[in-house]
């Protein structure tokens, strides 16, 4: 018969290995998605580069993030409405256009999970504060 502290000492060894094996977890997905977002940054930024997107404003890590839902908004909307739609390139091309003048972050980052059917709308819907200032001399 076992008694009880040695019992409770192979809880403790068991618990300890358990929190052991669940920080280990934490730490290998922390890296994982470290991994995945830097992946995806520069996925996006090579695609900002590729279709001529302005540079966002706003704080960096805004900039960071919105330059990634900026192409998987787009990208997502291509698909939809292009590829899989009957949306034209002229017409696609007018959309693209309209969304190059959206240049506040947190704009894109508003509109990560708006459905690829509303761009168009969403676009219009822009405020002058989403879009840089015309008079250079602000």
């Amino acid at each position: 018969m076992i008694d009880a502290a040695a019992r409770s000492s192979e809880v403790q060894i068991s618990t300890d290995c358990w929190r052991a094996s669940k920080e280990d977890d934490a730490q290998d997905k922390a890296a994982w998605l470290k991994s995945k977002r830097a992946e995806e940054q520069a996925e996006s930024e090579a695609w900002s580069q590729q279709y001529r997107m302005p540079p966002l404003e706003e704080t960096e890590r805004a900039v960071a993030r919105g330059v990634r839902c900026r192409h998987q908004v787009l990208a997502a909307a291509y698909t939809t409405l292009v590829t899989e739609g009957e949306t034209s390139e002229a017409e696609w091309e007018e959309i693209e256009e309209s969304a190059r003048a959206i240049t506040r972050a947190g704009w894109w980052l508003d509109q990560r999970s708006s459905l690829p059917n509303d761009l168009t709308e969403l676009l219009q819907a822009a405020t002058e504060a989403d879009r840089p200032t015309e008079n250079l001399h602000f």
